[in-house]
């Protein structure tokens, strides 16, 4: 049957609204049948018989589950009306789906009657359930609980270096991370990291330099030490602030263009320090400080970061903003999906040049080392200007560059320029799910120009490093990387002897 349209236009139910909200009870609903089954309503009404046809034929009114509909409290009639109102919204759900037919002329005159009878309690059920939905929304919105997820890693390495004058053994050691992820929010990070090792310096003495050290090497003896204690969260919804309280560095908030190869230091990245990113990163790494990340859209993003080294000390010299220090500014900008590039720029102040470093990367010339130089030593002051790309060919292959510069004063002696540059090509997913190859090619910082008093002479040569692996992911869980590293010139001196070092890296991550 047709539904009369003058008709059709005044059924305008609400939503329908549980009782127990209504009568702040906390029974449970239950359908039912027929009005009959609810034992208060007095079958001489007139609503009684009006709402069991319409239940009867429509099965649209719910009662608790002793059967009783309580009509004798004070909200009768707003129940009743929160009753029509699940008939509402039923014969409207037919309407809607186009069975108009299964609708009598009859019962729609019913509820256009019943709907006059019960204007107001109508109106007043349609104010509160707008004001529950205003307020179970605000509390789905801001309702979290304070979760904490344990994260581990654990890596097995057996790794030997060669050369004509390298004197190794065969070594086989640990490391071992252990990292709590807390939120408060939902959309902040409490991140508290243990860490223990045996990989120490990872060959720096048996080849003379720390242009192939590991990527996750440092500890010794297995001590268990606090290694990271970072906050993370958002400032505005564009603008994001890590606090390192412990362990800072500035690749941890910005962006350097090394997927799958950066891993923070990590056992499932690439092999070396030097091949998980550019070492410009690295100045004033293992200080304290702050950094943001600022996403307006996608295509820019801006990160800014200041970390000082000796930050809880409070002796003249040192502390937050009178010791050693690194700030940090980068440019990205993301003209497509498949193309990254930046520029970035990194200050550094060190009162001593024993504390310029590059993270354990580069030539002891290029770390400005006092006994490599031969001069005394004296605070450094730096400007580092880097350049970085990444290109993504296909799914499976892709292309990253970085580049630096950087000119450093001996305050009070004079200047010194100091280079690093490297390409990677890496393939995702390379034969496997989630395994990866790379080769990385480039050379670790190295110095290039020294003008100081005596003008000291020292070797100019440019200390390749070149670096394969192929990461095969055994299982979500476990992945087995073998890989070599070759470098030339080591320490900057082509009459150095070629050094390689060869590792079979073992991570299992839960």
């Amino acid at each position: 049957m047709a539904m009369p349209s003058a008709i059709a236009q005044e059924i305008t139910p609400v939503n329908a609204l549980d009782i127990n909200t209504l009568e702040s009870s906390n029974s449970s609903m239950s359908q039912v049948t027929s009005v009959s089954q609810l034992s208060d309503v007095q079958p001489t009404d007139w609503a009684f018989q009006a709402l069991q046809s319409l239940v009867e034929r429509y099965g649209c009114i719910a009662g608790y589950p002793d059967g009783t509909y309580r009509g004798n409290r004070a909200l009768t009639r707003y129940e009743f009306a929160a009753g029509l109102n699940a008939c509402l919204d039923r014969v409207n759900e037919l309407l809607a789906a186009g069975l108009a037919d299964k609708v009598s002329r009859d019962d729609l005159a019913v509820l256009e009657r019943l709907q006059e009878e019960f204007a107001a309690e109508l109106a007043t059920l349609r104010g509160r359930v707008d004001a529950l939905e205003a307020r179970v929304a605000e509390v789905e919105a801001n309702q979290f609980s304070t979760t904490t997820k344990l994260q581990g890693e654990v890596a097995f390495t057996v790794a030997n270096a060669f050369g004509e004058d390298v004197d190794s053994e065969v070594t086989f050691t640990d490391r071992v991370r252990l990292q709590l992820l807390t939120s408060f929010t939902g959309r902040d990070r409490l991140i508290t990291r243990l860490t223990a090792g045996n990989v120490g310096n990872s060959f720096v003495d048996e080849i003379g330099t720390n242009e192939g050290r590991l990527a996750y090497d440092g500890q010794t003896d297995n001590d268990i030490t606090l290694d990271r204690l970072h906050y993370v969260f958002p400032v505005f919804d564009d603008l994001e602030a890590t606090v390192m309280a412990s362990l800072g560095g500035h690749h941890f908030y910005a962006e350097t263009f090394n997927p799958g190869l950066e891993a923070g230091g990590g056992a499932n990245g690439a092999l070396s320090r030097f091949g998980e990113r550019n070492p410009i990163y690295r100045l004033g790494l293992g200080g304290r400080g702050v950094g943001f990340n600022y996403t307006p859209n996608d295509t820019f993003e801006v990160s800014a970061g200041y970390i000082a080294k000796g930050a809880q000390n409070p002796e003249e010299g040192a502390g937050l903003f009178n010791g050693n220090y690194s700030a940090m500014g980068q440019l990205v900008v993301r003209p497509t999906d498949s193309i990254d590039v930046g520029l970035t720029y990194v200050h550094s102040y060190d009162v001593s040049q024993s504390a310029f470093a590059f993270g354990g990367t580069g030539t002891g010339l290029g770390n400005l080392n006092v006994t490599s130089l031969g001069v005394d030593d004296t605070p450094v002051s730096s400007n580092s200007y880097g350049a970085a790309a990444r290109f993504q060919i296909t799914d499976g292959f892709d292309f990253r560059a970085w580049g630096s510069y950087t000119d450093a004063t001996l305050l009070g002696r004079g200047g010194a320029d100091i280079w690093t540059y490297a390409g990677a090509l890496a393939f995702p997913n390379l034969f496997d799910e989630g395994s990866m190859g790379a080769i990385i090619a480039g050379a670790s910082p190295y110095l290039t120009g020294l003008d100081v008093p005596g003008d000291p002479n020292f070797d100019n040569d440019v200390p390749l490093h070149i670096e394969a692996m192929y990461r095969y992911q055994m299982t979500d869980n476990i992945s087995i990387t073998p890989g070599l590293i070759w470098l030339t010139a080591p320490g900057q001196d082509s009459d150095n002897d070629d050094a390689v070092i060869g590792v079979v890296r073992t991570t299992f991550k839960f």
